[in-house]
């Protein structure tokens, strides 16, 4: 089993355009076109019924306080966690493929409803929707895809790993506003083979 992407290459960098966040010569931050990537798999195992696809960036700082703050960094060897940046479901068991921007075209304030995906799939809520839920202007439920915005003063260069799992589920036993932690849970003895690739993102300009 096998996942590609003619957007990056496996280790390398992600591109701009699939980023939520992007440079920006003052501000160091500023929203981007938060394209999904493209995304293509092969040789898929026998018995395979439905695909169920993440994107998680592991890299995210254990310790808030300094996130983009003026001044501080945050240092490559802090402790680190894990933040989910998509989450798809019930994807026909075929060779197949996404198309960059096919599922996301731009950041959308509150969050997506409804994201477009492959036929008969389901797309749960990310990450963003914790992260947003204190900023009045940004808060609500994130489904689908939002990309990359590691902080513009973190000394890692965070990693973006794609998982797509092969199952032996007809349909993905998970309920609407679905999270990452209830798709785990859910194909759990169900996966057949799985299937990885892993792009980076940083906006540290000392590092791009």
């Amino acid at each position: 089993m096998k996942l590609y992407s003619e957007s990056f290459a496996h280790n390398h960098p992600m591109p701009d355009r699939t980023g939520f966040g992007i440079p920006h010569p003052e501000s160091h931050m500023t929203l981007g076109q938060n394209l999904n990537p493209h995304l293509i798999w092969r040789e898929l195992p026998s018995g395979s019924k439905t695909l169920v696809l993440l994107c998680n960036d592991p890299d995210v700082p254990s310790v808030k306080d300094n996130i983009n703050k003026e001044g501080k960094i945050i240092p490559a060897d802090m402790p680190r966690t894990n933040f989910c940046h998509w989450i798809m479901v019930d994807i026909a068991a075929t060779d197949g493929e996404i198309a960059e921007g096919a599922c996301s075209t731009q950041v959308t304030v509150g969050g997506k409803r409804n994201p477009p995906g492959p036929t008969g799939s389901l797309q749960g809520v990310n990450d963003f929707t914790r992260f947003m839920a204190d900023n009045p202007d940004m808060k609500g439920e994130y489904f689908g895809w939002d990309g990359a915005c590691p902080p513009w003063n973190d000394e890692l260069v965070h990693k973006y790993e794609f998982i797509l799992y092969a199952t032996d589920l007809e349909h993905c036993p998970v309920k609407s506003s679905f999270s990452a932690d209830d798709v785990a849970a859910a194909i759990s003895g169900h996966v057949l083979a799985e299937a990885r690739l892993c792009g980076t993102y940083t906006l540290n300009p000392a590092l791009r």
